[in-house]
């Protein structure tokens, strides 16, 4: 296991149950990934659509904020 893979485990330790076993899940689809979309539900396809055009304009949040979000998950 890589140290980077280490430290998310840690960090994943000191979440709740149900938060743990959403990541679980995430890492596990993510692991047996064969290349194929994942599915988009009905309720969010407007969201994904509007971030892929983001995108395509190459309209990102800043470093700055990409930064605040992952200091969340530290300690």
């Amino acid at each position: 296991m890589t140290k980077l893979l280490e430290k998310a485990v840690e960090a994943v330790r000191k979440l709740s149950s149900q938060e743990q076993d959403e990541i679980a899940r995430a890492m596990l689809q993510l692991a047996k990934s064969d290349g194929e979309p994942e599915a988009v539900g009905a309720s969010h396809l407007s969201a994904v659509l509007e971030g892929l055009a983001q995108a395509k304009r190459r309209v990102f949040v800043s470093d700055a904020n990409v930064d605040a979000a992952f200091r969340r998950f530290e300690s």
